[in-house]
């Protein structure tokens, strides 16, 4: 019909059923996720591949690293960890111009990274993040906007999930193509040169707003919180360096303990981090749990209230997940490869149009879900025209997870920071768009390789 394949309707009519059920019937999306698997066997007649698709991700430490960091991150904030790091850097950024906008977007981009869901971090820190950029003379829509593009920052930042399951897809396709832990310090390279990016579109605004410095009587001595906040500022350390040594020490690891050794060491390290951190993050917060609740009955009363946090974001990815195993069935990726390159693009148009093109889907579709139903399928595009396949995976989160919510009609980032800023809908969303274009400009640009990538 109409010169597309059979499979590229049933991606189609995937879309078109989750825009109806998370859109217009409003169901959240966890739910919508699960009904998308059914809806995908059906209309595909893949019966077949029911069990084998739902069962794939319970048999992936991916999926278990994910959790993981989901449950670490609550830990984070039960123990106060975020907020002494948040206190600290407004104690060194707070007396420059706009410095309440630098707290917002080192800490919450930091914070998002953990959790993995940008909307959601926006509700979790933006209620400090926004209020202390209004007391610095941040309007309303300025101060919504920067939370909101810091979040959404986070979402492509290791640990956050999306980062995890990107690389689950490509190593489907390029089993050799990057390690784990290398990929892992990729992301950590693309989140540089967009954090860059956000800092720089930051200063600008903040010279065009005139805003000012946070006044000195509501700013916290840096001696003093230094004193309280230098264990929780080696956090994002004790996270960083064993997948950096990993990626690193990988010759060596091989030569030590073979090929599949190193793969086995690789997943292990993955899931160890998250507990080394979080038992870390514990020890130093000690002082902000209850006496009697230390140990067991403090992690019970955590983990119990976390499961409203923790289990919709896990189910949404779990399958999302196994819906893409329908489609890898399917040979998607093959599908849409053949049907881009009988198009006769160029390369360069394809950086021009992809980034946009995931930026509007991003207006009806969470950035996990598109890289779980499109990814494999654009990565072998890209491939087949004669991009580097590992580049375009790594920026696969930045133009589908930090754009989700950012893009109206889905933006739920924006739509929570506005709500807290209390700022109008049209003043707020013209300043998003800025956010928004010069994140596509760096997208196509990174795209191009002319920017170096640590990692890469």
């Amino acid at each position: 019909m109409l010169g597309l394949p059979i499979e590229l309707w049933y991606l189609i009519a995937l879309v078109v059923f989750v825009s109806l059920f998370f859109i217009v019937l409003k169901r959240p999306m966890y739910e919508v996720m699960t009904l998308s698997f059914i809806f995908v066997i059906v209309i595909s007649g893949s019966y077949d591949k029911f069990w084998t698709s739902l069962l794939y991700p319970s048999t992936s430490s991916l999926f278990y690293a994910i959790f993981a960091f989901l449950v670490v991150a609550v830990i984070f904030d039960s123990t106060k960890v975020v907020h002494h790091i948040i206190q600290f850097m407004l104690s060194v950024v707070g007396r420059f111009r706009g410095g309440a906008g630098y707290v917002s977007l080192l800490g919450s981009t930091f914070m998002a990274s953990l959790s993995g869901t940008g909307p959601g971090n926006v509700a979790a820190t933006g209620v400090f993040t926004i209020p202390t950029m209004k007391k610095a003379k941040y309007p309303a829509p300025l101060a919504a906007t920067v939370e909101m593009s810091a979040s959404m920052l986070g979402n492509i930042i290791p640990p956050s999930g999306i980062v995890i399951l990107t690389y689950g897809i490509l190593n489907e396709l390029q089993p050799e193509a990057i390690s784990l832990n290398s990929w892992m310090v990729a992301a950590y390279g693309v989140g540089f040169w967009f954090f860059v990016q956000r800092w720089l579109t930051l200063w600008v605004l903040c010279k065009v707003y005139k805003v000012e410095p946070i006044q000195t009587d509501l700013l916290p001595k840096f001696s003093d919180t230094f004193k309280v906040s230098w264990p929780a500022l080696l956090l994002p350390l004790i996270i960083f360096l064993p997948l950096f040594a990993d990626a690193q020490f990988k010759d060596l690891i091989v030569d030590r303990i073979g090929e599949n050794g190193s793969q086995a060491f690789s997943s292990s390290v993955l899931m160890f981090t998250p507990g080394l951190a979080g038992a870390y993050a514990i020890w130093i917060g000690r002082k902000h749990i209850p006496e009697r609740q230390f140990q067991l009955r403090f992690l019970f009363n955590v983990f119990r209230e976390s499961l409203l946090k923790v289990v919709p974001i896990s189910v949404t990815i779990y399958m999302a997940y196994a819906t893409s195993q329908i489609f890898v069935a399917m040979k998607m990726e093959e599908v849409v490869r053949e049907w881009f390159i009988s198009l006769d693009l160029s390369l360069g148009l394809l950086i021009v149009i992809l980034p946009i093109f995931f930026a509007l889907l991003g207006m009806i579709l969470p950035g996990s879900a598109q890289i779980a139903i499109l990814g494999g399928a654009m990565i072998a595009a890209f491939s087949a025209l004669g991009g580097d396949a590992t580049l375009f995976a790594a920026l696969l989160p930045a133009m589908t997870g930090a754009l989700e919510g950012m893009t109206p009609p889905l933006a739920l980032g924006l739509f929570v920071a506005m709500g807290i800023a209390g700022s109008s809908f049209k003043e707020t969303t013209k300043l998003a768009v800025v956010w928004i274009i010069f994140h596509l400009l760096l997208s196509m640009i990174l795209l191009t390789g002319l920017l170096p990538i640590f990692g890469l």
